[in-house]
């Protein structure tokens, strides 16, 4: 969405559909002129915002851990409140927007996010910044849907092709400018803006959109909503991440309070798979693993997503609290993965309307598996240029990665099922993508504490080499203690690095240990359309 991130292109399944809409053809007449193009503009600027918030903090954690006096991987708490409230706030979107009406519903949550964007731009500590994300991520569940859904109904039948074009292009060009523009805001101005700047964009958004679409609502019915499948969601999800978020600091399961965290989340979580499944009316429909494509397709999906998401929040973070990156130039490493992607998936999906997906997926699994293997490569004095290069290869993986496990996941699925189907692999491809930020930060620490121990067995006391460069030190000026620590502090880069480049060879595995599982699937052909990504 990226995501990085978070937002990510899909396909397969019609958008109103998906968005929990009525189709398009029963809505009101399509708009004309500058009412059309004004108002396509409002709605991009909508999708634009949601999906930039969820990448642009990505290269930011050090600049605000930093200035919050927090660790860098607590910082990464910034990026897993906002991820885990939007996840569990989509399976509420459908029932949303029936209840209360499309429009009405999409510029609520604009005005929303655009207040917590606000609350988030003057956290004083953060705890405050954390609870903001929680809610900016938790009112902007509506907002792809939503902007999806009203940009088909606003478009004449023969130009809805261009309407799911702008709004494709918006989900992912937001992903390639969120970590420049983060960056560039942290290194010149100040980090709090990286939020504060969705202010004039989603009061234009909201302005705009109500003034020109009010008299488009949608029909309203009221619905039951499942408020003890939800309660019990938010319960089992909230206390989970909470967990994986502070188990390391605690030193996990030696701490009480993490050993009753993980029981809360596992009793709740079975509670709520026994209420979902007898439940007339479930928040979650999880009938739908009955599915092969669906469970299959879901399952693939939330490993890739997660490996990818993972990914996608260490790079940065080793660039600027090892390699001596700044923030805008750890964004602009990450930025050619996202224009390769602009550039190739309508490629990818005008080619996958003829052939079967399960051959994109595959090459896509592959393709992820080739740059995290070619970064396992990487050394600290790389260059720019080569630090890109793998992320220029996952660029290509990213173009069909996405749209072709939607197609794959939702094939076979009846369409009174798709809001519901959507909205679940939609749930778990998010909250897969917020877990994984929180145990890659906890797995990669582990990891160099282990390298630094292994290296210190090598490297010390009488050894010759150890001596040598601490006398190398004294003459150039430091004392016995600095230069002892300057030696420390070498070990601890380069335990960091070796713990970077498992995590990737581990990353290159996982990926490719999916790609048989593709084949598990039916065949899927897609039909060109798009569902909502987050």
């Amino acid at each position: 969405m990226s995501a990085q991130d978070a937002a990510a292109p899909a396909a397969a399944g019609p958008p109103s559909l998906a968005a929990g809409a009525l189709p398009a053809e029963a809505g009101p007449a399509p708009l004309t002129g500058p009412a059309l193009a004004i108002t396509a503009i409002a709605l991009a600027l909508g999708t634009f915002m949601q999906v930039l918030d969820s990448s642009i903090a990505n290269v930011s954690i050090p600049t605000i851990a930093g200035d919050l006096g927090v660790s860098s991987d607590q910082g990464t708490w910034v990026i897993t409140s906002f991820a885990v409230s939007n996840g569990i706030s989509v399976p509420l979107t459908g029932w949303l927007m029936g209840r209360y009406g499309v429009v009405r519903t999409f510029v609520v949550s604009v005005i929303l996010f655009t207040i917590a964007s606000f609350l988030c731009g003057i956290s004083w500590n953060l705890p405050s910044l954390i609870l903001f994300r929680v809610l900016q991520g938790g009112v902007s569940g509506p907002m792809i849907p939503g902007s999806q859904a009203l940009l088909i109904s606003i478009f004449p039948p023969n130009r809805r092709g261009a309407a799911l074009a702008l709004w494709s292009m918006t989900t992912l060009v937001a992903p390639v400018a969120g970590p420049v523009l983060g960056g560039y805001i942290c290194d010149n101005y100040s980090w709090p803006w990286i939020f504060l700047i969705n202010l004039p964009v989603g009061a234009i958004c909201a302005f705009l959109c109500w003034r020109n679409m009010k008299s488009r609502e949608t029909p309203t019915r009221k619905l039951k909503v499942d408020t003890v499948g939800f309660s019990l969601l938010v319960v089992w999800v909230g206390v989970l991440q909470v967990m994986l978020d502070t188990g390391k600091d605690a030193d996990w399961f030696s701490s009480p309070a993490i050993v009753i965290e993980a029981l809360v989340a596992a009793i709740v979580f079975v509670a709520w798979l026994i209420w979902e499944l007898t439940e007339q009316h479930p928040i979650v429909d999880l009938s739908l693993f009955k599915n092969k494509n669906f469970a299959i397709g879901a399952a693939i999906t939330c490993v890739g997503y997660g490996v990818f998401f993972g990914n996608n929040v260490l790079l940065p973070l080793w660039l600027q609290t090892q390699v001596g990156y700044i923030a805008t130039w750890a964004g602009l490493v990450a930025a050619p993965s996202g224009v390769m992607a602009v550039l190739l998936t309508p490629v990818v999906a005008r080619i996958m309307s003829r052939t079967d997906a399960r051959w994109a997926a595959t090459g896509s699994i592959i393709a992820f598996a080739l740059s995290f293997w070619m970064r396992s490569d990487y050394t600290p004095d790389a260059s720019f240029g080569v630090l890109v290069i793998p992320l220029v290869v996952q660029g290509v993986a990213m173009s069909g990665f996405f749209v072709s496990l939607i197609t794959i996941t939702l094939n076979g699925i009846p369409p009174d099922h798709l809001p519901s189907a959507t909205g679940l692999s939609n749930f778990t491809r998010i909250t897969a993508g917020s877990f994984a930020a929180s145990i890659t930060t906890t797995a990669w620490d582990r990891s160099e504490a282990m390298h630094q121990n292994r290296l210190a067995e090598l490297v010390g006391g009488t050894d010759p080499n150890w001596l040598h460069a601490l006398n190398g030190l004294k003459h150039a000026g430091f004392d016995t203690a600095h230069a002892i620590g300057a030696m420390t502090q070498q070990f601890v880069s380069q335990a960091y690095l070796l713990a970077t480049l498992d995590f990737f060879r581990i990353s290159a595995w996982m990926m490719l240990l999916l790609a048989p599982a593709i084949w598990l699937t039916r065949k899927a052909i897609g039909g060109g359309s798009h569902v909502a990504a987050d």
